[in-house]
């Protein structure tokens, strides 16, 4: 029974792609430095990454269980665990359920951790949109940018369950997580454009095509770097006094460059090499914003 059960739990671990939290949680971190610099208590920290990772989780879990039918008609997912039979759908919403609970008692946390309602009072809330992406390619092509919003929530809540409120630098962070994943997930769903055209699925490659969809991943990417561009004039301590976050404007140059390179590629490479950069470029654009905001608030 527990050899079973550790199986379960391995396949939706993999199916979740749990390391793919590395995505978003720097920027949420990045947005923590700098509503508490130089650093949160450690239960807040804590608290915040456990919020993070239950959150993502069941968003992931809830997604594997809602795609499963459709995955299962894909070549590119039709190994993936629930279709494959590896891992049992009530098994891994079940998980879902749990990690969703998880996370709003993590964030009622913050009410016993500082007094902060609104961790907890947005929580469901939060899941709602989270669980509610999963059903947006079916009826609309703003699908990506739904996703983003998922992601861009990360540095916002951060924020709030900090501060209790909310201000300027946040959205900004947010916005840009917003668009810098859509860019991404367009890159990545040319993979599936003839699937999500057959299937009736939403989506920009399958609205619009390769090269168009290309287009549109570089003006999200382009509006990406516009909105994280006044952090480091507005986001540092003391910046009301004229400092500037040079860290994080290095971090930004570099960030830069990275995506400028990445939609090089997708002209030239195909999508399967494409997606095999996914991971580890995505990894390093939200890593090199973490550093900036390190150097800025931590070190300097």
């Amino acid at each position: 029974m527990k050899l079973v059960l550790g199986r379960q739990l391995l396949e939706f671990a993999r199916t979740i792609r749990l390391e793919h939290s590395l995505f978003a949680l720097p920027f949420a971190l990045g947005a923590a430095l700098l509503a508490e610099p130089p650093c949160p208590a450690p239960a807040a920290l804590a608290l915040l990454v456990a919020c993070m990772v239950t959150a993502r989780t069941a968003a992931m879990g809830f997604n594997r269980v809602a795609d499963a039918s459709l995955d299962a008609r894909n070549p590119r997912t039709r190994d993936r665990a629930i279709p494959a039979g590896r891992l049992g759908r009530g098994t891994a919403l079940t998980l879902t359920l749990l990690s969703a609970a998880a996370f709003v008692a993590c964030a009622w946390g913050f009410w016993f951790l500082r007094g902060n309602l609104w961790p907890g009072l947005l929580a469901v809330p939060f899941l709602a949109v989270l669980f509610g992406y999963s059903y947006t390619k079916r009826f609309t092509v703003l699908t990506h940018w739904v996703l983003g919003l998922c992601l861009g929530l990360g540095p916002v809540g951060a924020w709030i369950a900090l501060r209790g409120g909310l201000a300027l630098v946040p959205v900004l962070i947010g916005g840009g997580v917003l668009f810098w994943t859509a860019g991404f997930d367009i890159l990545y769903a040319l993979l599936d454009l003839e699937v999500d055209r057959r299937e009736g699925l939403k989506s920009v490659p399958s609205r619009l095509g390769s090269a168009g969809a290309r287009r549109v991943a570089l003006v999200s990417h382009a509006g990406m770097l516009l909105l994280l561009a006044p952090v480091p004039f507005l986001g540092m301590p003391g910046s009301a006094d004229g400092r500037v976050g040079a860290g994080s404007l290095a971090a930004l140059a570099a960030m830069a460059a990275i995506l400028g390179l990445a939609h090089v590629r997708a002209r030239r490479e195909t999508p399967e090499a494409v997606a095999a950069a996914f991971f580890p470029l995505n990894a390093l654009v939200s890593i090199l914003w973490l550093a900036g905001v390190i150097v800025d608030v931590v070190l300097i």
